[in-house]
């Protein structure tokens, strides 16, 4: 280890480095040429750099107007006309109406002047409950 330090001390004092780096221009690794190069044009035109959205691989406006359809059809239709029908539609499961008729009902019952909620509702003859003995120890809660 010592040896190492005595070497990189010697390399420092003697200005020899230790690696070799070149900023110049490489004007003799270029080549030129006389004749000029015609672009011709392929049928195919696709971007350097295009990614495809997975809706074709091949053609880059397929790909992108198939991306543009389906993202109009999910968000739009689906997302914003679906929140539209969900808040305005009508009350299929006629919660509304079951509450109404529960208020007028009430109404009814305070002008005839008897009791809002009838306590004999069913029966009571036609109710069979359980003895003391069949229930035991049984907590009844009411």
């Amino acid at each position: 280890m010592a040896l190492m330090g005595c070497y990189r001390s010697l390399r420092l004092l003697t200005g020899q480095q230790g690696r070799f780096l070149s900023t110049s221009r490489k004007n003799r690794e270029t080549v030129t040429v006389a004749e000029k190069v015609e672009k011709t044009e392929t049928d195919c035109k696709v971007k350097k750099n295009w990614v495809s959205y997975g809706f074709d691989a091949r053609d880059e406006t397929m790909d992108q107007n198939a991306m543009h359809c389906t993202m109009f059809a999910t968000i739009t239709l689906c997302i914003v006309f679906g929140g539209f029908y969900w808040a305005y539609a009508p009350d299929f499961k006629l919660m509304n109406w079951a509450q109404r008729e529960a208020f007028l009902e009430i109404r009814r019952r305070e002008a005839l002047g008897g009791p809002l909620i009838d306590p004999n509702l069913i029966d009571p003859e036609k109710v069979t409950l359980p003895s003391d003995e069949e229930l035991g120890e049984t907590e009844v809660i009411i």
